[in-house]
């Protein structure tokens, strides 16, 4: 048995290398991302392994790994809006991804960034480049005080209510499912009351066709003057031209962002001396009240270890015919 993973980083390869062997499978890997002029390199082997942001979209794609026998796209990422189902559906193909590879990384991700604006040291680090450091307007809140509005309260959304809750936060929660074992650590309420409510709004949901912009202009208006908004889940979940309009306007105080619309060849590469081709981007990281990071929320030890393995042991289960719990239908 053959399983090709692509978009390998070299962080990956030691996880990869422990898996083909305690697997006794051959795992072979390319730098390459999964596009039509890659998907060639698939041809011969059993299943495929992907991880990007990037969709695949053209048919051709689908029709190709059909071709080659392979009956499944094994992603090692929670976000699975890159595929279309129905090309998948149609070609035979099962795809897969990680629903929960830490959920902790995520929440800590959350947590940082949430820090980083409370305690204004965007702010402090803008003046101290010009010679001032001075007091003024840098007062911050203590999380103990403020009350945390988390939008999708699923295994990453319930790492965050237990991480904010042990720093004695009051934590609100907005999701269709209510669970119970939760009880301890939020409260559930409906989401116009959550963004009214909430000192800091933060979101973990799917991309879907129901949250592309899920935060946008009439959203961001029901928010604080002095609330925060925090996005480690997908970029466009945001809208991220009405955020900005909210952030110089002074709708609200502040944003943290893990992801950004239109972020696909810019997170995750060396940028240096090139043009972003994202004014948006490029407006955000000029923002004292912005903190930023490209995508890192996922990146700890453990989530990588954990991406591997879960989707290497789901593309396994899959060639062998054996139940597999993180199938996913779009």
């Amino acid at each position: 048995m053959k399983i090709l993973m692509y978009s390998i980083r070299p962080d990956e390869l030691e996880a990869v290398a422990a898996w083909a062997k305690a697997n006794n499978v051959t795992v072979e890997t390319t730098k390459d991302s999964f596009d039509l002029n890659s998907v060639g390199q698939a041809e011969g082997y059993d299943g495929i392994v992907i991880q990007q942001h990037g969709k695949v979209a053209d048919p051709e794609i689908y029709q190709r790994l059909k071709a080659y026998g392979i009956r499944q796209i094994g992603l090692r990422i929670t976000g699975y809006d890159i595929i279309d189902f129905e090309q998948a559906k149609a070609n035979g193909l099962v795809v897969t991804n990680v629903p929960a590879y830490s959920p902790r990384s995520v929440g800590e991700e959350t947590l940082a960034h949430t820090m980083y604006l409370l305690r204004h040291i965007g702010q402090s680090h803008a003046r101290q480049l010009k010679g001032d450091y001075s007091w003024a307007g840098l007062e911050s809140r203590e999380i103990h005080n403020l009350t945390v509005g988390i939008i999708g309260a699923g295994k990453i959304g319930s790492a965050v209510a237990r991480l904010f809750s042990a720093l004695g936060a009051t934590v609100i929660a907005q999701d269709p499912i209510h669970r119970p074992e939760l009880s301890d650590v939020l409260t559930y309420t409906d989401r116009e009351t959550l963004l009214k409510t909430a000192d800091i709004v933060t979101c973990h949901t799917p991309l879907t066709d129901e949250t592309q912009h899920m935060i946008n202009a009439d959203s961001l208006a029901l928010m604080k003057k002095e609330a925060l908004l925090i996005n480690c889940s997908r970029g466009p979940v945001v809208d991220t031209k009405a955020l900005i309009t909210a952030l110089t306007t002074g709708t609200i105080a502040g944003a943290g962002l893990d992801t950004v619309e239109g972020e696909t060849g810019i997170f995750g590469a060396d940028r240096t001396g090139t043009e972003l081709h994202n004014p948006e981007l490029a407006q955000l990281i000029t923002m004292p009240n912005v903190s930023l990071t490209p995508h890192i929320g996922f990146y700890t030890n453990a989530a990588v270890q954990n991406m591997v393995d879960i989707s290497l042991n789901d593309t396994l289960a899959i060639l062998n015919g054996q139940p597999c719990e993180h199938i996913v239908e779009g």
